[in-house]
């Protein structure tokens, strides 16, 4: 019996470091972020859908998508956002599914669906578990600072753009919270995966 773990958080709360410390426990890991940079590659159907919609201006020499020059006109217009969502969102969902259809196939005890977006995207039933990765809001708001280089404003404008943390922990089977060391936080993903082998 495999168990499906649904990894999600928000900006600046320390998913990826979760994500990391279960690849190495030798984990598969279906990245959602990853996947879509997939489904938008030359001859994917996502990839013929945006340049249909958007114009062959968003691309580079080598075809590519320049993902900056495509992140200008979505960022800018509502519209375009919602566009862009309806083409990539489908395709990044089925692409998921089947890949933890095929480790279920397998017999692979546990997967994790990393995904950042699980609430606002309403994937809840395709998981078994949801973990939410947590740290308080004022680390989480001086970590994004520090990553990216942003001003208060700016990092705190892009915590605003998405769901609260807390209201993500709320809705959460499980909580690792990444407030303290790394060592804690590796502690608490140890925790998990035994009371998920104990499980199966």
């Amino acid at each position: 019996m495999s168990k499906v773990i649904g990894l999600t958080g928000s900006i600046g709360t320390g998913k990826s470091t979760v994500s990391n410390f279960l690849k190495e426990q030798q984990i598969p890991i279906i990245d959602a972020d990853v996947v879509s940079r997939e489904v938008v590659e030359p001859g994917q159907v996502a990839y013929q859908q945006i340049i249909e919609t958007f114009g062959t201006s968003i691309l580079q020499s080598d075809r590519q998508i320049d993902r900056k020059a495509l992140g200008r006109i979505v960022f800018s217009d509502e519209t375009s956002r919602k566009q862009l969502n309806e083409i990539v969102h489908p395709q990044v969902h089925r692409t998921m599914l089947a890949k933890r259809d095929h480790y279920l196939n397998e017999g692979i005890p546990i997967i994790v669906l990393d995904i950042p977006l699980l609430f606002e995207n309403h994937l809840q039933q395709y998981v078994d578990l949801i973990v939410v990765v947590y740290t308080t809001p004022e680390i989480q708001l001086q970590r994004l600072m520090e990553r990216d280089q942003l001003t208060r404003e700016e990092a705190q404008s892009r915590i605003n753009a998405q769901t609260s943390i807390d209201t993500k922990a709320k809705q959460a089977d499980m909580i690792i919270d990444n407030s303290g060391t790394f060592k804690e936080t590796k502690q608490q993903c140890n925790k998990l995966l035994e009371d998920l082998q104990s499980e199966l």
